[in-house]
């Protein structure tokens, strides 16, 4: 019998090839995919870092963008664009980076592969895609790089010269140091020293910046009749100028213009004996002294001396860089206008005291106290 193939089922069969071909043809997954995916959403991705008007140091750089990855209900993965631009319009683009892949954790970094110009301010915004889909791109925001923070060497005013100064506590004034960028409160430090090395200091301290100039006075009568060195830097506690030009004067013969100090209360105790400062160590200093001063608790004028003697063993023997002496403390419980057991180092925040008394009875040493309980207040060199 001749079998037949009926218009029909070659109609048939040629519908279900062409169904076939079309389901093919819409895979979401094959690269092959042309055009969008008409139910497919894509959110855009929210900017994290930098944040908007974020201020970054050019020692920060490169930049790192940070975005939270957006959403989609399509099946294909999605990548990232990344833009930045001169603009807030992005007509002038400087960087585009594409088909960056998404990072873990719901979050993607970009880590720029250079450095961006300093000085300027700079607008970026992300997208999302997955190759078939694009999203809408990210609200923009703004970040600057920075200047970077130059402090130059302040210019010393008087005395200057050699000349003989008035006092024993003469004005020590500079033209205030050129600075750029965002730099933070400025701290002038004054240095006298009896050699132009600085390694034999009188005084050390620090005033916070004057306008246009600024000057210091020091708490101490500086020695009698001898020449003495001065200089100055400024520091915003992160970044310093060079130190000055060193200055010299003279100290007059006797104290001009300045009351004589109060006399002691009780007799100043005999140099000890033995050469404290050559034993090098803080507690081995200290424990030196202490025989040369009453037993017990040291008051007034016994712990006056006492401090005073360890602090000047602590500078001769370079105890830390030198630098000690005495707290002032007129209010409370002192000891003639002192603390009574605190030996102190440097000035203003970054003052270091030592409580080197226990019970103002035992010498004892050990690290600064916590600066977060400290009162700064001025420390007189020995």
């Amino acid at each position: 019998m001749r079998r037949t193939t009926s218009l029909s089922a070659i109609v048939l069969l040629a519908v279900a090839g062409a169904a076939c071909e079309q389901v093919k043809s819409y895979n979401p997954l094959s690269p092959n995919l042309a055009g969008p995916i008409p139910w497919v959403q894509i959110t855009p991705p929210k900017l994290l870092e930098p944040f908007s008007g974020q201020q970054i140091k050019p020692t920060e750089q490169p930049v790192k963008l940070l975005i939270e990855n957006a959403g989609s209900n399509g099946p294909r993965p999605l990548y990232y664009t990344f833009e930045i631009a001169a603009d807030s319009g992005f007509t002038n683009i400087i960087l585009q980076r594409d088909k960056v892949s998404p990072g873990g954790n719901g979050r993607t970094q970009l880590t720029l592969d250079g450095n961006l110009q300093i000085g300027r301010n700079y607008f970026w915004r992300a997208r999302a895609a997955d190759g078939a889909n694009t999203g809408p791109y990210s609200a923009m925001r703004s970040f600057e790089i920075q200047d970077p923070v130059v402090i130059q060497a302040p210019v010393t005013i008087a005395p200057k010269g050699g000349i003989t100064a008035a006092t024993l506590r003469p004005i020590l004034t500079v033209n205030n140091a050129a600075r750029t960028g965002p730099h933070g409160v400025l701290f002038y430090q004054f240095e006298v020293a009896l050699d132009q090395g600085f390694a034999a200091r009188v005084y050390d301290g620090d005033t916070l910046e004057g306008p246009g100039q600024t000057s210091v006075i020091p708490p101490i009568n500086l020695p009698v009749s001898t020449q003495l060195f001065w200089r100055v830097r400024v520091n915003d506690g992160q970044y310093a100028s060079p130190w000055s030009v060193v200055e010299s004067f003279r100290t007059p013969a006797a104290p001009a213009n300045n009351p004589p100090p109060p006399p002691p209360s009780s007799p100043t105790p005999p140099p000890s004996t033995t050469d404290c400062w050559s034993l090098g160590n803080p507690l081995a200093i200290l424990e030196c002294h202490r025989p040369n001063y009453p037993s017990g608790q040291l008051h007034g004028s016994d712990a006056v001396n006492f401090l005073s003697a360890s602090a000047a063993d602590f500078n001769r023997a370079g105890i830390n860089g030198g630098g000690f002496g005495l707290l002032v403390k007129t209010g409370g419980n002192n000891c003639n206008g002192y603390s009574c057991d605190i030996l102190c180092q440097g000035q203003g925040p970054g003052q270091n005291q030592h409580d080197v008394l226990i019970d103002e009875t035992y010498p004892t040493w050990g690290p600064p106290l916590d600066h977060s309980t400290i009162r700064v207040d001025v420390c007189e060199v020995k």
